[in-house]
């Protein structure tokens, strides 16, 4: 049982589970997740679970099933491969290459995909920073503690790891503003009471709401040389 909608379900399950750290799942988590009413999530896991694809439970979530976890790394593996081979060989920018992704990753071969890991040097992540899965299911690149802005004190320095918020207009946002996965630098002021978090990169006074700094995993660094 494979399909457009049934990969795109156990990829959403899967990222959403990975990105809360969560086994099960909500209906309502998914919906949003993939714009859809709750109605049609309840139905396609139903579904899903008779495909043994997950497993369902009523008012209580979904879980993949082992079958359904390893073709969800499978769609992610492609989705993150390509948005990264976009983005090195056809010069497209972050925030041009989820979309391009999303129609792409149902078209190509496994022996393609594996063609491009090769290709790239089998990479350890994303543009985005979100690790790569191997072919055998293993993430790649998350040996490193990563932590929120939002939550990184005044005075430590911190390299940018991973962007959570994909959305393009963010992604646009940072880029404007000199932010990129990468960035070395340090919290001069981290104020909880006014919701916002003020540093410098490369010596450029930068400041971001917590929201937005909480969509910035950084791993806590040494001070640049």
């Amino acid at each position: 049982m494979t399909s457009l909608t049934v990969e795109n379900y156990l990829k959403a399950m899967l990222q959403i589970g990975l990105k809360h750290q969560q086994h099960w799942v909500t209906t309502g988590q998914l919906a949003s997740e993939l714009n859809v009413s709750p109605g049609s999530v309840t139905s396609m896991l139903k579904t899903l679970s008779e495909a043994n694809l997950a497993e369902y439970r009523p008012y209580g979530g979904v879980a993949l099933t082992d079958t359904g976890k390893t073709l969800a790394l499978r769609m992610l593996r492609r989705h993150r491969l390509i948005e990264l081979f976009l983005v090195q060989t056809l010069k497209l920018t972050w925030d041009q290459v989820h979309e391009e992704a999303e129609h792409m990753e149902h078209a190509v071969s496994d022996f393609l995909v594996e063609r491009i890991d090769e290709f790239l040097d089998r990479p350890v992540a994303d543009p985005h920073g979100d690790p790569i899965p191997a072919s055998d299911g293993v993430m790649r690149g998350v040996e490193e503690a990563t932590f929120p802005l939002a939550e990184i004190s005044c005075g430590e320095w911190f390299r940018v790891s991973r962007v959570v918020n994909q959305d393009p207009s963010f992604l646009r946002f940072l880029t404007e503003s000199g932010i990129e996965i990468g960035s070395i630098g340090i919290v001069r002021s981290n104020s909880p009471e006014a919701g916002m978090v003020s540093f410098e990169l490369s010596g450029r006074p930068l400041n971001l709401g917590h929201s937005a700094a909480a969509d910035l995993q950084v791993v806590v660094c040494k001070p640049e040389a």
